[in-house]
């Protein structure tokens, strides 16, 4: 099937006189989980980040290490996989006319990317659709958050805006990243299958109108409740023409989100200032009810996630596989009224499937979990309201020496991450380094970042701070952010410790407090290799998990639980 897809793409190429075509995994709003993944379409490849180019005679896949063996196993046969740093102004293929879809690109990336030593042509008709229809979406209105979930009225957030392009003397904003304006309208949606993402632009000015770029079915709710009124309301393909009557002379953009169909439109009118949209900072900044309310997921999902410890390490006699396990947590989650699906898809994988960072288990693609295999589970979920991730390892036997001394390792860098002096170290990259400190000292390391931020009740992906040797953000207080090192020997197996956490302060003093209640499998650590200060953490978290789920457990969960803390 893929074979033909891309003979039937490249058959397609001198109609419009190109060389070869590149497909990205982002969709024309930027999504990290699109629900029209047209790089899967075309390579069979369903990690979240990447880009395909399809020539006449090659075919290029490039992924992050994260997902190097994932590529392998699934396009291997029909493409030749290469790390995405080689394709900045990649040398492979020089002189080509490359044909791309405007409304997936921004121009940063073409001119970071593709520009040096190729012509590129812009094609509108996007060509994976012309050979494969995406699936049709329903069309589910958006829909208001209240003022107590939000903790900020979206009045109050418009004020900001507006003083905001005052002070940089422009006319207009327009934000281009869906989650910036489901923060700013206290708005979401239906639109991806992992987050509550309203798929939408909108424009405001430094006066006291915007505009929401969206099909009106979609908006019904919102006119109804009186947020918007429908002459507020541009269809996307009246875009051009609503552009044209604005009147002003600036315009505000972002260049790593705005699309090049966009930008055109928008240059022949306004002059562009090219900012980093000033949403994704302040939406960064959590305020105590959002934080709250985080906490009560995390409460939640906890209680879920606890059971399914206890239960694949304890109850779970069966021969299960991975995808039967990821279904049984799933369904733990279920039994809350509050949770409405995962917040991303999740990764359980047995064995040597751990070592693949981004593994993914199938009802057809999967394996049975062995008596001495090392589980690594990484999942999610979205409820009412909050956002979770987390990831725990597991074993079934009594581990290998070397296995356990690995994980305590990864666990001493992830403790190190959580205590860290926030005063001292402020930023991620100065963070990063204490998570590998103890991997380093044998000489292993992880080829991903130690944590990413999360959004509240949004994307379980999203800046601008992180965890990673190249995030210089400075962390502040309502930060959340992943704490996640790891190991992954290939063929072998992965082990990755991951907690959500974020900032608090304290009389000027800026710290960690985790949000993430889950015991961390003890049959995995070398007490050992622990400071006493490692060993009060641990003893004082798995009391805290104690304290706020026993409540939630049965009687032989509770005492299970007990032997954390004794």
């Amino acid at each position: 099937m893929i074979n033909n897809r891309i003979n039937t793409l490249i058959n397609k190429f001198k109609k419009y006189n190109i060389d070869g075509y590149i497909i990205p995994k982002n969709d024309e709003f930027f999504s990290e989980y699109a629900a029209n993944d047209r790089l899967k379409t075309i390579s069979n490849f369903s990690g979240s980040a990447g880009y395909s180019i399809i020539l006449k005679k090659k075919n290029y896949l490039f992924v992050d290490g994260r997902y190097t063996i994932q590529a392998k196993k699934e396009s291997g046969k029909n493409f030749k996989i290469i790390d995405f740093h080689k394709i900045i102004n990649c040398d492979l293929f020089k002189n080509l006319s490359i044909g791309f879809d405007p409304k997936l690109f921004t121009s940063i990336q073409i001119n970071k990317f593709f520009y040096k030593n190729n012509k590129v042509k812009s094609i509108e008709s996007n060509l994976i659709d012309q050979i494969h229809q995406p699936k049709v979406q329903l069309n589910k209105p958006f829909f208001s958050l209240k003022n107590k979930v939000v903790g900020e009225n979206y009045k109050k957030k418009i004020t900001k805006i507006r003083k905001y392009l005052n002070k940089n003397k422009s006319d207009y904003l327009f934000i281009t990243a869906p989650e910036n304006v489901a923060w700013l309208l206290n708005i979401r949606g239906h639109d991806n299958p992992n987050s509550p993402i309203p798929n939408c632009q909108l424009i405001i000015n430094n006066k006291k109108s915007f505009y929401l770029i969206s099909s009106k079915d979609k908006v019904s709710k919102l006119i109804n409740e009186k947020k918007i009124k429908s002459d507020q309301v541009i269809e996307p393909k009246n875009f051009n023409k609503f552009i044209s009557h604005l009147k002003g002379k600036k315009i505000i953009i972002d260049k790593n989100t705005c699309s090049i169909f966009f930008e055109n439109i928008l240059k022949k009118k306004f002059k562009i200032l090219s900012i980093v949209d000033p949403i994704y900072l302040l939406k960064s900044l959590k305020n105590k009810t959002e934080i709250n309310n985080m906490l009560n997921a995390h409460i939640f999902d906890g209680v879920a996630l606890t059971k399914f410890i206890y239960w694949i390490k304890n109850i779970n006699k069966k021969k299960i596989t991975e995808f039967d396990a990821q279904n049984k947590l799933e369904n733990f989650r279920k039994r809350n009224k509050s949770y409405l699906y995962p917040s991303f898809n999740t990764i359980a994988g047995a064995g040597g499937n751990g070592a693949i960072v981004h593994y993914r288990a199938t009802k057809i693609n999967t394996k049975k979990i062995k008596k001495k295999d090392i589980f690594l589970c990484d999942s999610g979920g979205q409820y009412k309201y909050g956002t979770t991730d987390v990831t725990r390892t597991i074993c079934f036997s009594k581990p290998k020496n070397n296995i356990k001394n690995i994980f305590t390792r990864v666990l001493k860098g992830h403790i190190a991450v959580v205590k860290t002096n926030l005063n001292k170290y402020s930023s991620g990259n100065l963070i990063d380094s204490r998570a590998r400190k103890f991997l380093k000292e044998i000489n292993l390391d992880y080829q991903h970042g130690t944590g990413h931020g999360v959004g509240f009740f949004s994307n379980v992906h999203e800046g601008p701070q992180g965890i990673s040797k190249f995030n210089k953000i400075k962390l502040l207080e309502g930060m959340i952010l992943s704490n996640e090192p790891g190991y992954y020997k290939k063929d072998k197996f992965g082990i990755r410790i991951e907690n959500l956490i974020y900032v608090k302060k304290n009389k000027n003093k800026l710290y960690f407090e985790n949000l993430t209640l889950a015991p961390i499998d003890k049959d995995l650590i070398n007490l050992d290799l622990l400071t006493n200060d490692e060993k009060d953490y641990l003893w004082k978290y798995n009391l805290d998990i104690y304290t706020k789920l026993h409540k939630y457990l049965n009687s032989s969960e509770k005492k299970w639980l007990v032997t954390f803390i004794q």
